[in-house]
């Protein structure tokens, strides 16, 4: 697992016998952001995967929608006063002709693993910077009893977790339930970014037939990272904040919470949840 994991020492006590034994513990580590050479943004991650994470957030910013607008990104040699390679620090340069944003105090921003973005999220943001506008051509229709299969099949890829009990994930499914691509990580948002990144250096946005299920709860953050993405249908396990419903009620995101073996709330979108009967009304 290289630095995904790390090792440390634990006092042990289980009904009342102490011992001293090694714990294996997810890795977390700062990651810089740089855009064209200009520091963009720090985030808490699980390492791996990033320059796939600094290309996820750069499509969730709106800076890019194609791989076709990277020049290139690599990790930055002498990111210490040392002049030592930490693999903390990566460097997107934008192909020529994509334009670069005003990075000022108020754009360069700090993510935490607990959080995500701190003081940013706007909706006239996310209004202004989506690319991909969540259309249903050809319809989208997932069922009740697909979605309810999806966070077991999540559970069950999640190898990482497994290790050390630690760690979120986010998953791309096809809208016939077809696993496409599954990350792990200490923040779910980094988790998302991970799989958009993947995807747009595949030549794989927008995500229009895709389903992204997150561990946890869905924070406004991570309804942007789906529809920033095109992603037309947005599940989670646990509930989803008021901002977050906002959003998806007004970019057609289709939202789900509380995703708990065959129960669910349906929060916005649920003309993409194929239901054999109309919901009753209180």
């Amino acid at each position: 697992m290289g630095r995904v994991t790390e090792r440390r020492r634990v006092i042990r006590i289980r009904d009342g016998a102490v011992s001293a034994r090694p714990d294996t513990l997810v890795a977390e580590e700062p990651l810089e952001i740089r855009l064209n050479g200009r520091p963009l943004a720090i985030t808490m991650r699980t390492p791996g995967d990033d320059f796939a994470l600094a290309a996820g957030f750069l499509v969730s910013e709106g800076v890019i929608a194609a791989a076709e607008d990277i020049r290139s990104i690599v990790y930055c040699a002498g990111a210490t006063a040392e002049g030592v390679n930490t693999y903390n620090v990566v460097d997107v340069q934008l192909a020529p002709g994509v334009e670069v944003p005003d990075i000022t105090l108020e754009r360069n921003v700090y993510t935490t693993s607990s959080c995500g973005l701190c003081g940013k999220a706007s909706l006239d943001a996310v209004r202004t910077n989506a690319r991909f506008p969540i259309a249903d051509t050809p319809p989208v229709r997932v069922t009740p009893e697909l979605l309810a299969s999806l966070p077991e099949r999540l559970r069950a890829s999640q190898r990482v977790f497994e290790r050390t009990g630690g760690l979120h994930a986010a998953a791309l499914f096809s809208d016939q339930g077809e696993l496409l691509d599954i990350r792990e990580d200490v923040g779910r948002h980094n988790a998302v970014d991970k799989l958009v990144g993947r995807a747009v250096q595949a030549g794989g946005l927008p995500l229009s037939r895709a389903v992204l299920l997150v561990s946890g709860r869905a924070s406004f953050e991570l309804a942007q990272k789906a529809v920033m993405a095109g992603i037309p249908v947005l599940a989670a396990v646990s509930a989803p904040s008021s901002l977050a419903v906002d959003l998806a009620a007004e970019s057609g995101l289709t939202l789900v919470g509380f995703l708990r073996g065959a129960s669910m709330n349906v929060y916005a979108g649920e003309h993409r949840v194929g239901l054999s009967a109309p919901a009753a009304r209180d």
